[in-house]
């Protein structure tokens, strides 16, 4: 257990893009409430998503981390979280299958809300208002009463959360992600995709393996592997006062976990020395990720590994990498030859998605594909070159048909951007680009497997 670490210890140190309350006394009275509501996950589950990333971290498997970029109210339905859902298990299957490795699933799901901002507030026609923070904070809508910093909202994201993990849990071992389903995954709009019909030869291939499984005396259904999966939820822990509110001591090891989520990260804009949400994820015990862009410093970095993992624990950290498709090759190395060098035993992922965003002609913010899988590209390059694992890729994406990042084999135009640009927040891959992107994955995990056994 950390030294010197409370649950509300953060308050001490300085936090960075939380919102202003006007309401002390309010956002006091449901930061009680919330501590007196159901965890919405146990510590014992996240021990367990700690040793999957442990497996991660030494190479024998991959993480795949994937939601939206930032959850609402207004899209909160059962069909949007079962469609997320079964795209994350059709790319699992797909990097699985090729990759010849296990994947970890953990999505940006049930409370990925918060959305750190530049500025606290902002200006239209003159008017100045709070900034968006995202939906459990205020409203998106540019309006005094929407605005509002309102503590209540933390509320209604806890019991969306818990709706959410609900029904993800009941997907991942109810039955929907028994691999006898594996061809019913594919959404309807998915036909306009070449990518499709590869995931229908896989489909056929594991249906035949099942079949042959079955015909040698095996029963499938006797499987538990076989029958669901396991499913992890995580999300930026920016939220401090509802993240603090989540925290409890585990009755079996007395240690503090954050059960607002399996796995909680801390962002680019929130990683400094003497950091808040350093100070409060330090304390935690659930795994931890922690992104990495061009302005972290090698030196830095292994100072925060000392601050958040001392006892060097296998799968407690996963360093996310977002470096931006021209960056990443000349400025990964560095941070990997330093951590590599003290030893500490990382999970590297790769965020291929928050520097990769240009305003297009059209003048929506977009993410062009190319330069996606070009910072994947770039990432698995580094890891081979420095001799380690390319360990996991972290992406803002949906189940939904929209149209938001550019390019792809579904070759969605700047033009066509308008046609179904939904986000809340940042545009994120749709289901046929999501597939693509694990089918170009698989290659590169079958590559590096290729040279891990050359080598051996």
């Amino acid at each position: 257990m950390a030294r010197d670490w409370t649950p509300d210890s953060w308050k001490a140190h300085e936090a960075r893009h939380l919102p202003v309350y006007e309401d002390a006394a309010a956002l006091a009275e449901v930061e009680g409430v919330l501590a007196n509501y159901p965890p919405l996950v146990f510590a014992g589950e996240a021990r367990a998503l700690k040793a999957d990333l442990a497996d991660v971290a030494s190479g024998k498997a991959f993480l795949l981390q994937g939601g939206d970029c930032a959850e609402s109210f207004a899209e909160f339905h059962p069909n949007n979280i079962r469609d997320t859902f079964r795209v994350i298990l059709q790319m699992a299957v797909v990097m699985t299958f090729a990759g010849k490795l296990p994947v970890v699933k953990v999505g940006r799901m049930a409370g990925q809300f918060a959305k750190p901002r530049s500025s606290d507030t902002e200006t239209q026609d003159g008017v100045t208002l709070p900034s968006y923070f995202g939906d459990n904070v205020n409203g998106i809508e540019f309006d005094p009463d929407i605005r509002r910093n309102d503590p209540q909202r933390m509320v209604r994201a806890y019991s969306q959360a818990a709706a959410t993990l609900n029904l993800l849990r009941a997907f991942a071992g109810g039955g929907y992600a028994n691999l006898r389903q594996v061809h019913q995954w594919t959404l309807d709009f998915m036909g306009r995709s070449p990518w499709a019909d590869k995931f229908g030869e896989i489909s056929n291939r594991i249906s035949e393996a099942l079949d042959f499984m079955e015909a040698c005396g095996v029963d499938p259904r006797t499987v538990p592997q076989l029958q669901g999966t396991s499913f992890y939820t995580s999300h930026e822990a920016l939220l401090l006062p509802y993240e603090q509110a989540m925290t409890r001591r585990d009755s079996l090891t007395g240690d503090w976990y954050d059960t607002s989520a399996h796995m909680v990260w801390i962002g680019d804009r929130t990683r400094f020395p003497g950091s808040a949400h350093i100070e409060f994820c330090r304390g935690i015990g659930n795994p931890l990720g922690m992104k990495c862009g061009p302005s972290l410093e090698p030196d830095a970095l292994l100072r925060l590994l000392d601050t958040l993992n001392p006892g060097r624990e296998a799968g407690r950290i996963t360093l996310i990498s977002r470096f931006g498709h021209d960056k990443v090759e000349a400025g990964l190395p560095a941070l990997v030859r330093a951590v590599k060098r003290e030893g500490h035993p990382v999970v590297w992922s790769c965020d291929p998605m928050h520097g990769n965003v240009i305003k297009a002609d059209s003048g929506y913010k977009t993410r062009p594909f190319d330069r996606i899988l070009a910072e994947v590209r770039g990432f698995f390059a580094v890891h081979r070159a420095e001799g380690t694992h390319a360990g996991g890729i972290h992406v803002e994406m949906t189940g939904q048909d929209v149209t938001e990042c550019v390019g792809g084999a579904v070759a969605i135009t700047d033009e066509a951007l308008g046609d179904r640009y939904h986000t809340h927040c940042d545009p994120r891959l749709n289901a046929a680009q999501s597939l693509e992107l694990a089918f170009l994955i698989a290659e590169m995990l079958n590559l590096e497997a290729k040279e891990t056994r050359a080598a051996a």
